[in-house]
Order: structure tokens, then sequence, then C-alpha cells
């Protein structure tokens, strides 16, 4: 009789339920967030899993690829879809999240989501990381400007390089504006050199890269939005139809949007 599971991911330990080709409920347990405690589990049962499905989340990509490599057939669930088929339960726990799951696969009442490259994985860790400190910079700078305003101080146009200088000027003279304005600008110049080398490693990226060079030739889209919309796609041969492209372009356009308002930097 054919055998499957279902693994509601949380950060220390998962709950798995085992299920067989009625529905029954045959085995569940805690078992750790990790590859090898659940491989473990798994070959423990004494039968075979036919399939391990996941719900997409933070961990479930490494857990997704390390499972199928042990050679479990894994796939991962798109969370809307988990969302829509579970939202029936009153209560709502991991045990009966994990069982949801398991019928979820047992019945073939889902749709794959892609799990991306390693490769893919890391670049957008990268963007991610770009992004965190290109916030925080624009958060630093938006600050000053408010402070030195409320003492009727106004920075007007400033370039990127004329900025610190600026801030300088206007606190000259007013010992407590110019200590909160050194903390402040030093705190800038700390995320400003990091965020250069994380834009720097990106640029690196898309300048030996081919695709994303051929995407750039496209008007309008430059090194960051390339990198993204590959990324996306990660896999071009998973996409039988042009309009399957349809969330990695609007990935795309979020990009442009986002450069449009913090600038090329």
């Amino acid at each position: 009789m054919e055998h499957y599971a279902g693994i509601d991911v949380s950060l220390e330990l998962s709950s798995v339920c085992v299920v067989d080709a009625k529905g029954k409920i045959i085995k569940e347990a805690k078992v750790g967030s990790d590859p090898e405690p659940l491989a473990t589990f798994f070959r423990g049962l004494g039968f075979a899993i036919e399939r391990i499905g996941l719900e997409a989340g933070p961990l479930s990509q490494w857990l997704y690829a390390r499972l199928t490599q042990s050679g479990f057939e894994t796939v991962l669930l798109e969370t809307r879809h988990v969302k829509a088929a579970l939202s029936a339960m009153t209560v709502k726990t991991d045990r009966k999240d994990a069982r949801g799951i398991a019928q979820l696969i047992r019945m073939g009442w889902f749709r794959p989501l892609h799990c991306k490259s390693v490769g893919s994985q890391e670049i957008r860790a990268l963007l991610v990381g770009r992004k965190l400190l290109l916030g925080k910079l624009l958060d630093v700078e938006f600050s000053i400007r408010g402070i030195l305003r409320g003492f009727g101080l106004k920075m007007g146009l400033v370039t990127r390089k004329s900025f610190e200088g600026r801030v300088r000027e206007l606190s000259a003279g007013q010992p407590m504006l110019e200590q909160i304005g050194s903390a402040m600008l030093a705190a800038r110049a700390a995320l400003l050199t990091e965020y250069a080398k994380l834009h720097k490693a990106i640029l690196d990226i898309v300048r030996n890269d081919q695709v994303c060079r051929r995407l750039m030739t496209t008007p309008g889209v430059g090194p960051l939005v390339a990198i993204t919309f590959k990324t996306s796609v990660d896999d071009p041969q998973r996409i039988r139809k042009s309009k399957a492209v349809g969330p990695a372009t609007t990935t795309m356009e979020t990009c442009k949007q986002r450069r449009a308002r913090y600038g090329a930097m």
C-alpha cells in the first residue's frame, strides 16, 4: 500500500504526519527541522514513502533539496494553495497542518512549486542583503534631514558625496547637533561602505553573465533588474508557455519601480 507524508516545518521541531492510500493516519511525530533526522525518521518507518510534501517557507527549500538528494520524492507546495485548502480548520496547530498537507499530497490537490537552484538562492540572498543596507542607509539620511529641519536647517539638494559636508556645515556651532550629526554620519559611512561592497559584488556577477548582459540590451533594464529577473526564472526549461513567466515579469517591474524610487546609487 502506498504511503504519503506531510511536514509542517518549524524552526526547531517539525510536525510530521504519515498517511496511507485511504487517508488513515499511520504515524505522527515531532522531528528536528534538519534533513538528517527527517531522513532517519522516514527510513525507520519500515515501509516506503511515495511522496513527501512541504509547504514553501524559509527552511523548506533547504529541506527539499536535502531530502531529494537522500532519495525521497519531495514536493514544495504553494503557500496560498495550502492556506486555502486548510482554511476550513477551526483550530489550527502544527500537528493539524501536517495532517492536512499529508492529505493534500495523497489526493494530489496541490501545485508543485519550483525549488530554486543553490546559485540563484545565493544571488537572491545577496540582493536581499544589498536592499536591506540601502534601506537602512536611506533611513539614516532621512532622519538626519528631519532632525536638522526641526531647527530650521534645510539640507537642500545634495549629492551622496556632499551630504556629510553639508550636515557638518549646518550643525557647526551647535554642540548638541554636532554630537548627533557625528554619530549618525559615522553610522552612515559604515552602511555606505558595506553597501558598496555588496553592490559591487552584484555588478561583478552581472558583468560575467551572458544572460544578464543580453537582458540589459532591453531599454530600461539595468544590472539589478537583469539579475533579479534571471534568478526569478532560474530554470527557463521549466516554463512551457510565455504566459507562465508572468510572476517573474512582475518581479522585474517591481525592480524598476524600486530603482526609480531609490535611484541608481
